[in-house]
């Protein structure tokens, strides 16, 4: 969808910006006054990751004027696949720092402004409101709806991207914009999918390279929004498949209900990542840690420790002694009928997540004596074998 440009162009280029941004200005429709606009513009880009890696790259080549970075993570070694901005030495940095000095030695004549922060209801109005776009590479649908909800509100656009293995997905939304043609992030979901659907790049993985297919075109409809250039993907749903090398567009359309986002909520909530309150105390029933799952295990107390994630991760690694029986099997009648309800059954994944669902479903299928090991196989490598290999 064509739109008019999001922003004014600047004072004039400098001589040394001038021949930094040589390649764009030769092109008729972007020109002096598109690179203007672009030097005077100001792009959010929430996660410092997989997307946020190329996508802040990108922008801070072409002179976009401020580059505004939110995260509040640490860089780990395994990001290093996929998160290009970062680099061996930046491991345990935050990574909005991180990311920071990789755009300022890439481009000094912008400005960075980092958000060492969580993005939460109580600030994310205010710090979107400072910018003039917002880029979205955040790998949650608790955070999605956030920034969703906080871009209608500030009557900003933003740019949508997700991956998931070896597929990616991207678009634009924008509640206010011209024409009555706005859009937003609940026209295309209009609920969350169940929390056990919705599995994580740490927990499914994700091409690496997809990362920058994904963060070059989120790039290029930002850039397209500042100049008023071409085409956007307001209105449509960009899917990528690397495997099979092919793009589909499919048309969004405004939800045929739509309640009206008229303030921020509880997302954790929204997204069913919170459990009633009447359940608090199940949970400390239901859970186990991984220094108790090793006392007990020392002192010989009988129990089944079951492994539920895929076979790939197991055979990365497992637990010494543990049964590997992969989520979706333990959840049939089959396997279920061979397992005695009254056994003492400690179920595993890799971050505790899947674990607890296998161990709700169980539950309600009359398992009085389930656990899940809390923090999952990661818990385990970090408080009690270390030597194990981390994923």
């Amino acid at each position: 969808m064509e739109l008019s440009p999001l922003v004014q162009p600047s004072e004039e280029l400098s001589k040394e910006e001038i021949s930094r941004y040589s390649r764009h200005l030769l092109i008729p429709d972007v020109g002096l006054e598109g690179q203007r606009r672009l030097k005077n513009s100001k792009v959010l880009v929430i996660g410092a990751g997989g997307l946020g890696s190329p996508t802040l790259l990108y922008l801070a080549a072409a002179g976009v004027g401020t580059l505004g970075i939110i995260d509040f993570d640490i860089v780990d070694e395994s990001n290093l696949q996929r998160q290009v901005i970062h680099r061996q030495q930046d491991i345990g940095r935050p990574k909005c720092r991180s990311a920071q000095d990789s755009v300022k030695a890439l481009n000094p004549y912008i400005q960075v402004q980092i958000h060492d922060e969580r993005l939460e209801t109580t600030n994310a109005i205010d710090i979107i409101s400072g910018y003039d776009l917002v880029i979205d590479g955040t790998d949650n649908f608790s955070t999605r709806y956030l920034v969703n909800d906080a871009c209608v509100l500030a009557r900003k656009p933003y740019v949508w991207g997700s991956i998931f293995r070896f597929e990616g997905q991207a678009s634009v939304f924008w509640e206010d914009a011209p024409g009555g043609r706005g859009l937003n992030y609940r026209d295309l979901y209009p609920e969350p999918p169940p929390p056990e659907m919705a599995p994580s790049c740490a927990e499914g993985g994700v091409l690496g390279i997809l990362c920058a297919s994904i963060g070059a075109m989120m790039a290029t409809e930002a850039i397209k929004l500042i100049t008023g250039l071409g085409e956007t993907l307001l209105g449509r749903l960009a899917v990528y498949d690397a495997l099979e090398m092919t793009f589909r567009f499919i048309p969004i359309r405004r939800a045929p209900v739509r309640t009206p986002i008229t303030k921020l909520i509880d997302y954790q909530e929204f997204c069913g990542l919170k459990r009633p309150a009447g359940d608090a105390g199940k949970s400390d029933v239901s859970t186990i840690t991984a220094m108790e799952l090793k006392e007990m295990r020392e002192k010989g107390v009988s129990m089944q420790l079951i492994d539920v994630r895929g076979i790939q991760e197991w055979n990365i690694v497992h637990i010494e002694g543990a049964n590997h029986i992969p989520k979706d099997e333990m959840m049939s009648e089959e396997v279920l009928s061979r397992l005695n309800k009254e056994d003492l059954i400690v179920l595993q994944c890799k971050m505790g997540v899947r674990s607890r669902n296998v161990l709700m479903e169980m539950r309600k299928r009359g398992f009085t004596n389930v656990k899940s090991l809390e923090g999952g196989i990661l818990a385990w490598i970090r408080d009690v074998d270390p030597t194990l290999p981390s994923y």
